[in-house]
C-alpha cells in the first residue's frame, strides 16, 4: 500500500491538482513535498495537528518534508477564511513564534540526519525588489483568474486591501523557490489553501516547465460540518502552557460519538481494522474508544508520561480510581487566602471574567468540595482545605484541585 492508499483510505484527501499522476507519483518515486505555516501564534493548535499527521504519513512512506515557516508571507498574513484584515506582525514577535514551532513540531517529524528540512521564506521574500517581482512573476498571473479564487470571496463586502491580494503571489513564488532550490514538486496543506495552492503549482509549471502537483487535506470538522478545536478559552493549543495535557486530554475523551471514528484515523497511528473496531462501538462502548483516542492523541503532542498523568487524572475524578495529584492544580498564596473565590479563579483563568463567573454560579454550575456556590460573595477560606485541597468543578466535567503554597 503506498502512502496515497494510507490517506485516502484514513480520510484525509479532500482535493487533487492532477489526481491520476499523484497517485502513480507517490507509487512510484520518493518526492520532496512541503507544508507551509505561518507564525501568528507562539503555538500550533489543533488545526495545524492534522497537516503534521499528513507529513508525519508521508515521512514514514520515505518522502522528505519541507517544513516551511511563513517569516515573509506572515509580515502580510494570509486573507483566506477572514471577515477582516489580519493584525500587523512585528519581525521579533514573528520570530519567536517561528522558534516554538520548531520545537513543538518535532514531537511529529524526524528531523534528524537531513530526513527533514526546515525553511524560512523570510530568507528570500524579504530580499525581493518589487519591480523584478512584478517582471518574474506578476506576468504568469491575472487579475481576472485571482479573483475568482475562493479564499478572497468573503472579503468582498468589507473590502480587499492590495496587501493582503499579493500574499497569493508570495505563496506561489515559495513553491517556485523550493522547487528551484530543493526540487521541491509537491505542495501540501488544508483544503482552505486550496486556491493559493493551486497557484502555485501553475507558476512552477509556467516558469521552469517542471511538473507540479498540490494535495489538500480535509479540515478537522464535526460530523456536522462545525470545526473542531474551539473551546471555551479560544483555540486547543498543542502547548502544554496554553492549554494543558489534561485539557487536551479532556477535549477528545468527550467528543461526540459519531465524530471518535474520523478522529482516531485522522489523529492516531492505530492500524484502520483497530480504528474500525472501536469507531463501531455502540451506546457506553464508545466510551472505551473515546478513552484510546484521547490517550493516543494526547501522546503524540505531549508524550507518553503526559498522557498517562492525564488519563489518571480523568479516572480519579470520574471513576473514583487513583490520586489527584494529577488534577490541573492552583496554587494559593497566603495572601489570597479570605479574597474572593471568584478573583481567585479569574487571575488564574478558569473564567475569562467575573461576569463569566456569576452567571456559571446564577446556573448552578459552580461547586467547591462537591457543594454548590450560591454566593458570588463566598470567600476562599482556610476551613475549605482538607486532605489533598480545594476541588472546584467548573460545569459538569472541568476540575481544578487548589493548594496552599507551602
Amino acid at each position: 500500500m503506498s502512502v496515497y492508499d494510507t490517506l485516502k483510505e484514513r480520510g484525509y484527501l479532500a482535493q487533487l491538482s492532477h489526481e491520476d499522476e499523484i497517485k502513480e507519483l507517490l507509487e512510484k518515486e520518493k518526492i520532496t513535498f512541503y507544508i507551509g505555516f505561518d507564525p501568528t501564534a507562539d503555538s500550533l493548535h489543533v488545526g495545524h495537528f492534522i497537516a503534521m499527521m499528513v507529513m508525519a504519513h508521508m515521512q514514514r512512506a520515505g518522502h522528505h518534508p519541507i517544513c516551511l515557516f511563513g517569516g515573509g508571507t506572515g509580515m502580510v498574513g494570509d486573507p483566506s477564511g477572514k471577515d477582516s484584515m489580519r493584525q500587523m506582525l512585528t519581525p521579533d514577535f514573528i520570530n519567536h513564534n517561528i522558534e516554538c514551532f520548531k520545537k513543538q513540531m518535532s514531537r511529529f517529524i524526524d528531523f534528524s540526519d537531513g530526513k527533514a528540512t526546515m525553511v524560512n521564506n523570510a530568507d528570500w521574500l524579504l530580499k525581493l525588489n518589487y519591480v523584478d517581482l512584478l517582471r518574474e512573476v506578476g506576468t504568469h498571473f491575472t487579475v481576472n483568474r485571482m479573483l475568482t479564487a475562493e479564499c478572497f470571496k468573503k472579503r468582498w463586502e468589507k473590502g480587499l486591501t492590495f496587501f493582503e491580494f499579493n500574499y497569493m503571489i508570495m505563496q506561489a513564488y515559495d513553491f517556485y523557490t523550493l522547487n528551484k532550490k530543493y526540487n521541491c514538486v509537491m505542495e501540501l496543506g488544508g483544503d482552505d489553501q486550496w486556491s493559493n495552492m493551486i497557484a502555485g503549482v501553475e507558476l512552477v509549471r509556467r516558469k521552469s516547465g517542471k511538473n507540479a502537483f498540490c494535495m489538500t487535506n480535509r479540515l478537522l470538522t464535526t460530523s456536522t460540518g462545525e470545526k473542531m478545536g474551539k473551546t471555551v478559552g479560544g483555540a486547543l493549543w498543542l502547548d502544554k502552557e496554553k492549554t494543558s495535557p489534561y485539557d487536551f486530554y479532556q477535549y477528545w475523551r468527550n467528543v461526540a460519538d459519531a465524530d471518535v471514528k474520523n478522529c482516531l484515523a485522522l489523529l492516531t497511528f492505530l492500524p484502520m481494522e483497530e480504528v474500525n473496531r472501536l469507531g463501531d462501538l455502540k451506546d457506553a462502548a464508545i466510551n472505551d474508544a473515546k478513552k484510546v483516542l484521547a490517550f493516543e492523541v494526547t501522546k503524540l503532542v505531549h508524550g507518553e508520561e503526559e498522557a498517562k498523568k492525564a488519563q489518571e487524572a480523568a479516572e480519579a475524578l470520574f471513576c473514583g480510581a487513583g490520586a489527584l495529584d494529577n488534577v490541573p492544580t492552583l496554587n494559593v498564596a497566603e495572601n489570597e487566602i479570605d479574597g474572593l473565590l471568584i478573583d481567585f479563579l479569574v487571575t488564574n483563568k478558569v473564567f475569562t471574567s467575573k461576569r463569566e463567573a456569576r452567571q456559571m454560579i446564577t446556573q448552578g454550575g459552580l461547586y467547591v468540595n462537591d457543594a454548590p456556590v450560591t454566593d458570588a460573595m463566598q470567600k476562599l477560606s482556610k476551613d475549605l482545605f482538607v486532605d489533598d485541597g480545594v476541588l472546584v468543578r467548573k460545569g459538569k466535567k472541568k476540575y481544578y484541585r487548589l493548594v496552599l503554597n507551602k
